[in-house]
């Protein structure tokens, strides 16, 4: 069952909808007291539902969660798609400049807010929907994750907040943007979720010189990963030959990505 629920930031001065998709055995008699773990998800529109996707495609989130629990691969779990604010978008999910993305290149690009996300995250839409649904608290039992700027936003909020997400979904970041500070970020860190999926594919942009330098950074995000301590059972790394930068590309790896990071 998908539940979506407008939500009001005060942090933002915005609505947008949640996207909560419940674990099928949720409104069982015999599971009132149970609680689930939680995956968020950026970019809410594209992770459900082609007809609200802003490109078209989707993660093909709820049929892929059907499927792993009806062969008791995973638990039961909920997966929250966070719609993203429209035109707003860039703005609350960047921190630093992305030397890419014309209006975002300068030292002091307008309105980056990517720093308010993490409060946005933690202290206005997690209490708010462990209010409303039966969802374990701690960091073993939430997930965050996304894809390109999405990505990049809850790598950062994991970052900030050591502790409080235990497992990290990051789909083709960029992580180009404030010119290696993003990486220099991860290298300072003093803790690390317990768990951490990384996914790309080598047909990222499209041309041989950009896919190089953009798999280029992502080696080099699981080097630095690998060299505090992250071994085979806390990261995994997914390389996908040919693969692009769409929902497409991202739904066929969600899988490996939930059995990586939830399996019993």
């Amino acid at each position: 069952m998908l539940d979506v629920v407008p939500f009001t930031s005060h942090i933002f001065h915005n609505t947008r909808m949640l996207r909560v998709f419940m674990p099928g055995n949720y409104f069982s008699p015999h599971n009132r007291m149970r609680r689930y773990p939680v995956l968020l998800l950026q970019d809410g529109q594209n992770v459900f539902d082609k007809a609200t996707s802003s490109t078209g495609q989707e993660w093909e989130a709820d049929e892929t969660i059907d499927h792993l629990v009806s062969e008791f691969k995973i638990p039961p779990m909920f997966i929250v798609g966070i719609d993203n604010a429209g035109a707003q978008r860039t703005s609350e999910y960047l921190s630093y400049p992305d030397s890419h993305n014309p209006p975002f290149q300068s030292a002091n690009p307008p309105d980056l807010e990517g720093t308010k996300y993490a409060d946005f995250l933690i202290k206005e839409v997690m209490p708010f929907l462990q209010k409303r649904y039966r969802i374990a608290t701690g960091a073993a039992n939430t997930g965050l994750g996304g894809s390109a700027y999405g990505a990049d936003v809850s790598l950062l909020t994991a970052l900030h907040h050591p502790g409080v997400f235990g497992k990290l979904l990051l789909e083709s970041p960029s992580l180009w943007v404030g010119d290696g500070k993003l990486l220099s970020e991860v290298q300072k860190a003093t803790q690390l979720p317990q768990k951490i999926y990384l996914g790309i594919g080598t047909n990222e942009a499209g041309n041989p010189e950009s896919d190089a330098l953009i798999l280029k950074s992502f080696t080099d995000l699981e080097q630095i990963l690998k060299s505090k301590g992250m071994g085979a059972s806390r990261l995994k790394v997914v390389i996908e030959e040919g693969g692009q930068h769409n929902e497409k590309a991202w739904a066929r790896r969600l899988p490996d990505a939930l059995l990586f990071l939830y399996e019993r």
